[in-house]
């Protein structure tokens, strides 16, 4: 699980909670209308924009923003460094009996076992790299639309208040409730983009990028242990992957 996603959206809605309970009564912050309004509203205006398959696939995309937990740039590094041993000494069919925790990985050692020219190799896992890559693409356009229109929503819901308000102003008594719809909408529409849709679309492009240079230095180790090169190029090669002080602190220990 991402600590970071879940303690800063926890701690977001903590901080504009305990100012609404410091403030005097929670009550008064909540409304119907308002919320289906800017909630509600939203979510069928940003379905007009995408099939219906890409916005509930963002939906089970955007769990990867919590529910997410990827080998590090080190631990893919000794794992194809030890696949290259093992291929070094027994060849590239010592490689079928090695349980191989990367699903990418794992799709890549088989083809090197069945044979595959190193042509086809390099293809097809490009090609899943850009597909995964895409279907991350499509899961944070879905939240960026989300942030985009919930502060609109709550603006039409801001114009359906005043409306009411303005149009009933020989009732004082619904003067309150038409004013609250104008402002709460406002302020639940800015709470949506700010706090939940756009956190997530950048959290989203996030996890796309780095699962794309996970399967990338994948990719590179098994093109290198089909070529038949040295296990200590391969990682040396790999180094490259990683942040500049653990290069240097790499290099220096080696």
């Amino acid at each position: 699980m991402d600590i970071a996603s879940l303690l800063g959206m926890l701690g977001a809605f903590a901080i504009v909670l305990a100012a609404i309970f410091l403030g005097g009564s929670a009550g008064m912050f909540m409304n119907i209308p308002s919320l289906l309004i800017v909630i509600g509203g939203s979510l069928f205006v940003v379905l007009i924009k995408f099939p219906l398959g890409q916005f509930l696939g963002a939906i089970s995309v955007a769990a990867k923003a919590f529910m997410f937990k990827m080998a590090t740039v080190e631990e893919l590094i000794d794992e194809v460094v030890e696949l290259a041993n093992l291929a070094r000494k027994g060849g590239l069919l010592a490689l079928e009996s090695v349980e191989v925790s990367h699903p990418f990985m794992k799709k890549g050692v088989q083809m090197l076992v069945d044979g595959f020219d190193e042509a086809v190799v390099r293809e097809m896992l490009e090609k899943d790299i850009r597909l995964s890559a895409d279907r991350h693409g499509w899961g944070s356009k879905v939240f960026l639309a989300i942030g985009d229109v919930g502060p609109a929503m709550g603006m039409i819901g801001t114009l359906i208040g005043l409306v009411q308000m303005l149009a009933n102003m020989s009732d004082p008594k619904s003067i309150g409730p038409a004013m609250a719809v104008a402002l709460l909408t406002t302020l639940y529409g800015a709470m949506l983009a700010t706090m939940v849709a756009l956190p997530m679309a950048d959290k989203l492009e996030l996890r796309r990028d780095e699962e794309k240079r996970a399967k990338t230095l994948i990719l590179d180790g098994l093109l290198a242990i089909q070529a038949g090169q040295n296990p200590r190029i391969i990682e040396s090669l790999l180094r490259t992957y990683l942040p500049g002080k653990k290069q240097e602190a790499q290099e220096a220990a080696a």
